[in-house]
């Protein structure tokens, strides 16, 4: 039998790993620009208030999204299962139903987020100052959205397969638009934030078309077909039973996220654009690692499906030295050049200064973040996401949630506040170690 491109059932681990992440980082990098780029143009060249709004959006938005990514992990496992072991009919129905899936989702997702917006924002006490904004930015992103869903489940197609560097080529398509755009209707057109939300919903729709376009056209397994586009009863089970659990935690985890960031609009619209300012760089900073563990999930799925199970272990050994080496050198970097990057989106010496307070609870705890996002990414891998689940359910939530509401209550400081990150990723890292290495986590 031929051999299949993208296959990691067997060569060099770490040059596998690494090759595949590279892709899957680049292209992170990418979409991480859509939000970044919003945020200093706005800062720039609309206002502090501005900047607010955006930046208070973005957990809003990471909830709803974030819990449809969760979903089609469920499908990139199944997929690469498939794969591993060479079962083309699989790949064929599990494809078309990620498809269908994501659909379904956009539509769901849109009428939520329009409708919905204004009330969602009061409940997260947004400054009544940039509310207004708020309200403009995340309706005309949300009318984009389907874009981005569409995108990520195309991507964890395309990864689950092996193929890291098409998702690569459509985000700096679509990064370029967003960038040109931006420009265009904030600069010259004077648009103000709606411009911004507009040109992201733009290119954010091209990733998706772009997307679509090369499994359309592709001659492999995966090759989509519009009209075979549905359910199949049997891979939807499957999809959502991997799936769900992670777009729970995902969601839940972002809805977490919202209530820490309601704690600190109540210290005002610096507060606002300085943590929101600072996230677009620790967003930055993890890339790598989270990179690294969508590649050992596809890896770990892969070798499953073709029962290389001291090949998963091995390569989750290699997997997690390199995260960890990675993310040392990264966490200095970030100590070093935060007071200069939190530059480039205000000039305000008040919103730096709460950028750097946050930067100086979060960067200490990058550590423990990257072994909890290592230890999930294998065994989402192996299929096992009800643990990542309740574990970062337990500790990313509902400990931050109750952390939080106690010491601000005790101590009205916002660095009990941006405290509650670190604190969490210790408590989840802890947990995840014990399982790994007393649990028989490979077991059918």
């Amino acid at each position: 039998m031929a051999e299949k491109r993208g296959l990691m059932t067997e060569g060099s681990i770490a040059k596998q790993l690494i090759l595949f992440a590279i892709p899957l980082l680049i292209g992170n990098m990418f979409q991480q620009l859509y939000n970044t780029v919003d945020s200093i143009v706005v800062g720039n060249y609309i206002g502090d208030q501005a900047l607010a709004a955006v930046n208070s959006s973005g957990p809003i938005i990471d909830m709803l999204v974030s819990f449809f990514t969760g979903l089609s992990l469920g499908a990139s496992v199944l997929i690469s299962n498939y794969y591993g072991a060479r079962e083309d009919k699989g790949v064929f129905c599990s494809v078309h139903t990620a498809i269908a899936l994501g659909i379904v989702s956009s539509i769901f997702a849109t009428i939520v987020g329009v409708v919905f917006t204004p009330m969602i924002l009061s409940l997260v006490k947004v400054d009544a100052a940039v509310i207004d904004q708020s309200i403009t930015y995340l309706r005309i992103y949300f009318l984009g959205v389907s874009g981005l869903i569409i995108y990520n489940m195309v991507s964890g197609i395309l990864r689950a397969v092996g193929d890291s560097k098409h998702p690569l080529y459509f985000l700096i398509v679509s990064s370029f638009i967003n960038i040109v755009l931006d420009l265009l209707f904030v600069v010259v057109f004077k648009m103000g934030i709606a411009g911004v939300a507009i040109a992201t919903s733009i290119a954010q729709v091209a990733s998706a078309l772009l997307s679509i376009y090369v499994l359309v056209t592709s001659k492999e397994s995966y090759r989509l077909e519009i009209s075979k586009i549905k359910f199949y009863y049997e891979d939807l089970r499957k999809t959502i039973k991997i799936g769900m659990p992670s777009a729970m935690q995902n969601a839940v985890v972002s809805f977490s996220n919202i209530i820490m960031q309601t704690n600190i609009n109540v210290f005002g619209a610096y507060a606002m654009a300085g943590n929101g300012s600072y996230t677009k760089i620790d967003g930055f900073a993890i890339l790598p690692v989270i990179s690294l563990s969508m590649a050992l999930t596809t890896f770990v799925g892969q070798n499953k499906g073709a029962r290389n199970y001291d090949r998963i272990k091995q390569g989750a050994k290699i997997g997690t030295l390199i995260s960890c080496g990675t993310i040392l050198v990264l966490s200095v970097l970030v100590v070093f050049s935060a007071p200069y990057l939190l530059q480039i989106f205000s000039s305000n010496p008040k919103v730096i200064e709460y950028g750097l307070i946050m930067m100086r609870c979060l960067a200490p705890g990058y550590l423990f973040l990257t072994l909890s996002q290592v230890i999930c990414g294998i065994l989402r891998g192996v299929g096992k996401t009800n643990i990542p689940m309740v574990v970062l359910i337990g500790c990313w939530c509902v400990f931050r949630v109750i952390w939080v509401m106690i010491t601000t209550n005790l101590f009205h400081n916002i660095v009990f506040v941006d405290l509650g990150w670190p604190v969490s990723w210790v408590l989840s890292t802890t947990i995840l170690i014990i399982y790994y290495y007393k649990a028989n986590w490979l077991e059918e």
